[in-house]
């Protein structure tokens, strides 16, 4: 090394210099050519957003010829590299800002380069414009890791061209738009690209624009959006999650990008992503193999492809309803990854060292030579060297750490993408058996073997399946991922209580999913999700009808860590209101969806737990009560912000001041007795608190607070109870509220108090101690439980009440309950649960004048415990009565659970309800 380039280096620096020299024998060569180049390196920063963009333009405005602007382009790329390297290898820079910034000053020449071109072409042909005379400008696409703001040292630049509009420019030497911007776009290339005397800025790849090579080298955005829904292929999708527009006008590029999301994102879980790009990363293993580049840091096993796999196929998978995966650059993805929990902290934090030292390692390799190169050197002295740029004292010690990395990147990429390619060969006989290769005598005595028993039915059952129409018209991709779970799915429905049953349901389901071919993959792919699904629907018709009326609740199958843990009240909440937060509030079908969705999510996560024991009844209702009130109370809030934004917060005057108007939902039967089944309706009552003078709201369009909250609660039940595409969330049952279905929806909290003191009826008494408030305002709900606390404890002539109180049940009985003496209905019929609630009814409505404690809780175990707590019902009893209901309660969600009513032979229940008739003889049949 010349020790006169050593002394342009101030002497604090040069020590370090010489050394970093070493790293580089390109920075070296720079520094030789242009020592003047020294001095602002040395007193370099860190660029701030657009200062690198500012000064490339300043440079290359004031260039008036080409052959000055191909030297000036190469001057600037090289002088702002060897900043870079500079500013990487003394340890100024960080990973981070190493890659923004060689990404930014692409973007800078790109962008100044374009501006360039377009004013030259325009002087000669003119400007183009639309066929409206709009003026058109051309947008470049940056693909990959420039897109992600990612760039490394010495890489192709991947670029696609396209521009708004068809038209023609307006000079007298007229072009149209595509050939225009073709020239254009061509100059652009040469530009960047041609080698002179000064060598080259960067190899342009147009590959990936749409029909590669053989495409047009510019497109209209209608083109492109043809081309993406008519032909796009999934390695296009792959591509397109880091497409960046880095060159034209932001509002254009705006609109480009709005137009192809909908191909790079699905709207639904797209699981056969992890097929797609499994697949490529096998041919990526294979073709680095045959050139021997298996160690290649980037295409080599662990490598910086491998990261990138890993967090980009949950992008595909879930970006579409998951806009915080909707993200360009990696390591944002992972962020977006852990804070989501697709994978754990560890992991997370595994496969961001590890990208960080493998692409640290990939700029040291380009910088030596500024070579797009990604293979480890062979070179002794060049291993040292990057060693030593990398920290470490040796090439060995270097070597080990970059295994350990790769190590953890390529077990975590196993995990994600389970590459094992012969695991399929595990279950081979099955594999024949499906694929028809086995006569019928000798399938049928394998079926049997596999425990199949009868197993003539289930192979007559495989054979229609493999014979019939719906898989003779599936696509070869759809036919290939049905051929890779049949044999799988066989296995584990052997392995079941009843694999007859097992598959018979498991085949209901497939035909509904084959041709959505994706989430046939993801149970091929998932042996865990696998496993959960035959398990659960075999133990649940109810889970089997959920999931062929809606396929996208498999998803939840997957995470197998919380399937089994449903959310408590609050995260409940949570979950729900950050679901809806990434809806557009006006768009109500999409708002009417998530909402589905989500209850459909969550029950099934709760039914999964019920089955498996892993949750007891009393807290099985407690989950899908909390489900509906999270849903209640975030709809109620999304509609209330919907419904104030035309007409304002209601407001009133009283005592000469001015208040917002204030509401409640209250629950009542199951809902608030908080005992909410698998299909139970939701009755429920809406109060406010508008009172006085002025009863208006405060917005441009102001409405009568009666009306408003009529309107309000009118799109709630509209929300809750519309039929859609996912079904109905809810179905809502207002009638308890004062006047029944004659009445005012939305009732004032006192009008409410004076019909229930002066016109209601016993029953509206007693419905009115199963009813709880279930949200509302801190004030109105105290309100509520003032009052339903003073009517409950009215004093009442107790001969009267249970004269009342057997009237009304006599009347259920007659119209409701079973005539057939050979079956019992556990719910309605003399003995069974409504039994057991009348009579707790009538003790707490007899006594709670001199029991005010009685008319405190609304569920009917708590209300027992009271009884007996008072000392009205005897311990033993009310213990035997706590217990008769739970069962009869646990009963009727199991067979809720197979789609089946709560009639049961005769014979069941028998001892509990003639003890139930006991105690009904005892308090109310005298």
């Amino acid at each position: 090394m010349s020790p006169s380039l050593i002394d342009h280096f101030p002497a604090t620096l040069q020590a370090q210099a010489a050394q970093v020299l070493q790293y580089s024998p390109y920075l070296r060569y720079q520094l030789e050519r242009h020592p003047n180049w020294i001095e602002n390196l040395v007193q370099s920063h860190a660029y701030a957003e657009y200062e690198l963009i500012g000064k490339v333009t300043q440079e290359i405005a004031a260039i008036s010829d080409e052959s000055h602007l191909l030297k000036a382009i190469r001057d600037i790329r090289h002088r702002e590299s060897v900043r870079l390297v500079w500013r990487d290898l003394v340890k100024l820079a960080p990973l981070e800002e190493t890659l923004r910034t060689t990404s930014d000053l692409a973007d800078a020449l790109v962008q100044t380069t374009l501006d360039w071109w377009h004013k030259n072409l325009v002087e000669k042909n003119g400007v183009p414009r639309s066929r409206e005379g709009v003026e058109q400008q051309m947008l470049v696409l940056g693909m990959g890791k420039l897109g992600g703001r990612e760039l490394n040292f010495s890489s192709d630049i991947d670029l696609i061209f396209c521009f708004p509009d068809s038209g023609e420019t307006d000079g007298r030497r007229a072009l149209d738009n595509q050939t225009f911007f073709t020239r254009v776009g061509q100059k652009l290339i040469n530009s960047l690209a041609q080698i002179t005397a000064d060598g080259f800025a960067y190899r342009v790849d147009m590959r990936l624009r749409p029909f590669g090579e053989a495409g047009a080298l510019a497109l209209s955005f209608d083109a492109m959006e043809q081309y993406y829904q008519i032909h796009g292929r999934e390695w296009e999708r792959y591509a397109l999650i880091k497409a960046r527009v880095m060159a034209g006008l932001e509002q254009d590029g705006k609109e480009l990008m709005q137009r192809l999301h909908p191909f790079i994102y699905r709207r639904y879980l797209d699981y056969g992503a992890i097929e797609q790009l499994r697949e490529m990363k096998i041919m990526i293993n294979r073709e680095a193999i045959r050139k021997g580049k298996n160690q290649d840091i980037k295409l080599g096993s662990g490598g910086i492809r491998e990261v990138e796999f890993t967090a980009q196929v949950f992008q595909l998978m879930r970006g579409g309803r998951t806009p915080e995966l909707q993200e360009r650059n990696l390591l944002k993805t992972l962020d977006a990854l852990e804070a989501l929990k697709l994978l754990n902290q560890d992991e997370v934090q595994a496969l961001r060292t590890g990208y960080h030292f493998l692409r640290m390692t990939e700029n040291r390799l380009q910088m030596w030579q500024d070579e797009q190169v990604q293979a480890l050197p062979s070179d002794a002295h060049q291993q040292q060297q990057l060693a030593l740029s990398m920290g470490f004292d040796n090439y060995q010690s270097f070597l080990k750490a970059l295994d350990q990395h790769r190590e953890q990147v390529s077990s975590i990429f196993q995990k994600v993408f389970f590459v094992e390619e012969d695991a399929q060969q595990e279950q081979l006989a099955l594999t024949h058996l499906w694929q028809g290769q086995m006569e019928d005598e000798q399938a049928i005595a394998l079926l049997h073997a596999w425990n199949f028993d009868p197993a003539r039915a289930s192979w007559e059952q495989i054979k229609a399946l493999h014979n019939g129409r719906l898989y003779g018209s599936l696509t070869e991709l759809a036919r290939t991922r049905l051929d890779r779970l049949m044999p799988d799915l066989l296995s584990v429905c052997s392995q079941q209580s009843n694999p007859v049953l097992a598959l018979d349901r498991s085949l209901k389901i497939i035909h509904e999913i084959a041709r959505r071919s994706g989430y046939v993959a993801m149970l091929a792919d998932h042996p865990g999700a696998l496993e959960q699904f035959v398990k659960l629907i075999s133990s649940s018709v109810w889970i089997m009808l959920q999931l062929i009326k809606h396929p996208i609740l498999l998803d939840t199958l997957l995470d197998t860590r919380h399937l089994y843990r449903p959310l408590n009240r609050q995260e409940l909440d949570t979950a729900l209101a950050q679901e809806l937060q990434r809806v557009d509030p006006n768009d109500t079908e999409r708002v009417m969806e998530c909402l589905r969705q989500f209850k459909q999510s969550q029950v099934l996560r709760v039914a999964a737990a019920d089955i498996t024991g892993k949750l007891p009844l009393m807290i099985v209702s407690d989950q899908l009560t909390w489900i509906a009130e999270a849903i209640l109370d975030q709809t109620a809030k999304h509609i209330w912000h919907t419904t104030t934004q035309k007409a304002g917060n209601p407001r009133y005057e009283a005592y000469g001041q001015n208040y917002q108007a204030d509401y409640a939902v209250i629950g009542y039967g199951k809902l608030g007795g908080i005992e909410l089944g698998y299909g139970s309706d939701l009755d429920i009552v809406f109060l406010h608190d508008s009172s006085g003078q002025n009863q208006l709201t405060d917005g441009q369009k102001p409405l009568e607070n009666a009306v408003f909250f009529a309107r309000w609660a009118q799109k709630i039940i509209h929300t809750l109870s519309t039929y859609t595409h996912d079904g109905r969330l809810y179905e809502t049952d207002t009638r308890l509220r004062p006047s029944g279905s004659s009445g005012l929806l939305v009732s004032n909290v006192e009008a409410f108090r004076q019909y229930q003191l002066e016109k209601a009826w016993i029953w509206e008494h007693q419905a009115l101690l199963r009813a709880r408030a279930i949200l509302g305002s801190e004030r109105l709900v105290k309100r509520f439980n003032e009052v339903r606390q003073e009517i409950l404890c009215l004093p009442r002539d107790k001969d009267n009440l249970r004269h009342e109180v057997l009237a009304m049940r006599e009347k259920m009985w007659e119209a409701l309950s079973n005539k057939d003496p050979a079956h019992f209905n556990i719910k309605k019929d003399p003995g069974g649960i409504t039994d057991i609630e009348f009579i707790v009814q009538y003790l707490i409505l007899a006594n709670a004048h001199e029991y005010p404690t009685l008319a405190y809780w609304s569920d009917n175990i708590r209300q027992i415990d009271s009884l007996r707590d008072s000392g009205i019902l005897p311990s033993e009893q009310a213990s035997k009565l706590a217990d008769i209901y739970r069962a009869m309660r646990n009963r009727t969600h199991e067979l809720a659970l197979q789609e089946q009513s709560a009639l049961v032979e005769a014979s069941e229940f028998h001892e509990e309800r003639l003890y139930v008739r006991e105690v009904w003889a005892q308090w109310l049949s005298h």
